[in-house]
């Protein structure tokens, strides 16, 4: 998966915040941008436990169900596509 711009801005506020505080506004965008990053993070790692339990029980129409969902999620969070 290639670097995602949720992932660019974190990164951009990160660095202004290393030579000066950030304003208001860009304090508001890099808690919304690690809001976004944590729930994605959560989804993804729902989905792989899902997935986990899909092999072990030995449900391959679920697990595929399930890595097609995983797949979905390889770009963009959802909520960070709509700002």
């Amino acid at each position: 998966m290639g670097i995602m711009p949720i992932h660019e801005r974190l990164a951009e506020l990160w660095t202004i915040r290393e030579r000066r505080s950030l304003t208001e506004d860009e304090q508001c965008d890099f808690e919304h941008c690690l809001a976004v990053n944590a729930a994605h993070c959560r989804r993804l790692a729902n989905l792989y436990n899902l997935s986990l339990l899909a092999s072990m029980t030995g449900d391959h129409e679920w697990q595929h169900d399930i890595c097609s969902k995983i797949e979905k999620l390889d770009g963009p969070p959802p909520a960070f596509r709509n700002r």
